[in-house]
């Protein structure tokens, strides 16, 4: 990541045992990776994914050629061919719950997701996640049997998913990854459910997880064709903010800084390694009112973001596949553009490449400076175990009114660092851990508010 503005006029940083020479600023790599996914690859997996006839989390498990059984399986099946093809890379495995007595799903049914993980080379119990959604509906929501092809929704993203595992599979990065094909979304989100409970149980540091629903339709219901152009959803707040820790953000900010929200800007930022792809900022959990699969892993305190095409056509969306009135209806396979959808894959292959060559973030980022002209950060470095890439740090700052970072500077292997003149009332601020190789942390704002969690 690089910085983009330099210094104000006349500031200037004071730390201690500050490294002179920041790590590169070319990241080759991830140049490479915004140009690997396959159109071609995507889009035998949506036909594939397609021609299960229904997905709905209801239908037939044991069918071995229709329902969400075979669908499973067959995903099952697409990441151990991925692990075979890097010599057993990856731990491909199911994470299941059962769930009874919801308004939909009301006899027992067990929800059936499959991971497969890529363990991290340095620090393999910090993760990034991938998600795509394998279920899909028709019109109504408890139909288990009429078609629904669920092309866009959510092949495209399971799709995204799959060649992601292809294509960073060949690589090795300090963190691990996991790719997570998730059951149960349209009934209720019941997949990242259970997958937010087994990373609790097992103690994953979750980083970031990055899910995709609907990648693929480029022609919105609005008449706009955009085929440049993805949005990425965020969280404002943390949804397990203590009182407390309202309290205090009341008094400091942070409303526009929670993990997801600097998630979301690093995402932003790291698409300047994807050809011809801007991507739009949404300041909310998800569309109005509506809900995805990163919503669990939020619930659990888990940064997390939706990604996705930038305009809808509704009339693709949970319909029933007919014609009427010379109107046609469902979420066919000739909606979605595998190009578009290949170009929103690499953007969650270089930010998931970012994300796990990058050391932690920085934990328990302090700052200070009231009725002060100069504005004082402090942090926490991670346990050495842990920090094997670690080059140093470099402190962001910004306009309150501002979207994105616009002011950084490089200071080294250290824990505190000064802003001299930068007034703290004026300006958020927030630090990003960076790798010898050039790769940085998302960053990180002071305080619990902005908070990626501890080591």
């Amino acid at each position: 990541m690089r910085t983009f503005i330099p210094l104000l006029l006349g500031t200037a940083i004071a730390t201690a045992s500050a490294q002179s020479t920041p790590p590169p600023a070319d990241l080759p790599l991830l140049d490479a990776l915004g140009r690997a996914p396959s159109a071609a690859n995507i889009e035998r997996d949506v036909r594939t994914l397609v021609g299960f006839g229904t997905r709905h989390t209801l239908s037939d498990t044991t069918s071995p050629t229709r329902g969400i059984g075979a669908a499973r399986r067959w995903v099952f099946d697409e990441f151990t061919r991925i692990s075979k093809a890097c010599g057993g890379c990856l731990e491909v495995r199911y994470v299941s719950g059962t769930v009874q007595g919801e308004p939909r799903i009301p006899g027992p049914v067990e929800v059936v997701s499959v991971i497969a993980i890529q363990r991290g080379t340095v620090d393999p119990n910090r993760y990034v996640i991938m998600s795509g959604d394998i279920d899909s509906r028709a019109s109504d929501v408890m139909d288990a049997t009429s078609d629904a092809p669920g092309a866009n929704d959510n092949a495209s993203g399971l799709a995204g998913v799959l060649e992601a595992a292809r294509v960073l599979s060949r690589q090795r990065f300090a963190g691990s990854i996991v790719y997570a094909a998730l059951s149960g979304e349209e009934q209720g989100l019941y997949g990242g459910k259970f997958l937010a409970e087994e990373a609790k149980r097992q103690g994953w540091r979750i980083e970031a997880v990055l899910n995709n629903d609907m990648i693929g339709n480029i022609a919105g219901i609005d008449g706009v064709i955009d085929n440049h152009t993805a949005r990425v959803f965020s969280e404002g707040t943390r949804a397990t903010e203590t009182a407390e820790e309202a309290r205090q953000r009341r008094f400091t900010g942070g409303e526009l800084d929670s993990p997801s929200r600097n998630l979301a800007r690093y995402i932003a930022r790291m698409a300047e390694h994807v050809p011809n792809l801007d991507v739009m900022l949404v300041n909310r959990l998800d569309r109005f009112g509506r809900g995805g699969h990163h919503r669990p892993f939020n619930e659990a305190g888990y940064p997390a973001v939706r990604v996705m095409e930038a305009h809808e056509h509704y009339d693709r969306q949970h319909q029933d596949v007919r014609t009427e009135n010379g109107r046609r209806y469902g979420d066919t396979i000739d909606g979605v553009d595998f190009p578009y959808a290949a170009k929103l894959t690499a953007l969650n292959v270089v930010a998931l490449a970012g994300l796990a060559s990058a050391p932690p973030p920085p934990a328990d980022v302090r700052i200070e400076g009231a009725v002060s002209a100069d504005t004082t950060l402090k942090w926490t470095r991670p346990p050495a175990a842990q920090a094997a890439t670690l080059a140093g740090y470099r402190v962001y700052w910004r306009l309150t009114t501002d979207p994105q970072w616009t002011h950084g500077r490089w200071v080294g292997d250290v824990t505190t660092a000064t802003l001299h003149d930068v007034v703290i009332d004026d300006y958020f601020f927030g630090v990003a851990a960076v790798a010898k190789d050039g790769s940085e942390s998302p960053v990180v704002f002071p305080g619990a508010a902005g908070s990626f969690g501890g080591y």
